[in-house]
């Protein structure tokens, strides 16, 4: 979490070459190879969990701008970057999507769901998948996305409270703390927490490499 100029030199090397490397290997996606890699084992280990997904977005701040960044409307117009998150039942991150703080998690959706890292099973009526998302999501379009994509969608009507549905109508718990918490082992990374880089690219990569680690 530290900037790249207060890179311990005795151990690293000058900040400077630590940043030029970094770049190198974002360009070749060493980053994501590496993520799509540890999904693989984690898969091989304990299965990745396709039956209930889980889809959300953080706003982070972006002082610096750069691409991908605008004004947050929950942080009185600041520049910001959202993070739009997938994961699997446990949590584990399946895809990654960065945008300006302004962008709509409805017309992100496409994006988020078309980009699992690795190879997604097609869904059957004895092993479906399924989707929660947020009252953000609360629209025809991403029903129709999710749908389209073999899911089963889970998204809450706005203006209800589901809290208060009879215990006797609910079918399945709740199921969409588990990207939340997500998002909270991504804070726990000060890279991902703030968004000191100006270009995009640089920043995915520090994302996936923390996905990796997950």
């Amino acid at each position: 979490g530290c900037q790249w100029k207060a890179v311990p030199k005795q151990q690293h090397g000058s900040g400077r070459t630590v940043h030029r490397r970094f770049q190198e290997w974002r360009c070749r996606r060493v980053f994501k190879k590496f993520w799509r890699l540890m999904l693989k084992r984690y898969d091989q280990r304990c299965g990745i969990h396709w039956e209930w997904q889980a889809a959300d977005s953080k706003s982070v701040p972006a002082p610096l701008g750069g691409t991908d960044t605008g004004p947050n409307p929950t942080d009185r117009a600041k520049s910001g970057s959202k993070r739009h998150s997938l994961v699997d039942g446990r949590g584990a991150p399946l895809a990654a999507v960065v945008t300006g703080a302004n962008a709509t998690d409805m017309k992100t959706n496409p994006r988020v769901l078309g980009g699992v890292v690795v190879e997604r099973p097609q869904p059957t009526r004895r092993k479906p998948q399924h989707l929660c998302e947020d009252k953000g999501y609360d629209y025809a379009e991403c029903r129709e996305q999710a749908c389209r994509r073999g899911y089963v969608p889970h998204i809450p009507h706005k203006g209800t409270d589901p809290s208060a549905v009879p215990p006797r109508q609910k079918r399945h718990p709740a199921r969409r703390w588990v990207v939340e918490r997500t998002q909270a082992w991504h804070n726990a990374y000060r890279k991902l927490r703030v968004r000191w880089e100006k270009k995009t690219e640089n920043w995915e990569g520090l994302w996936h490499f923390a996905n990796a680690l997950i």
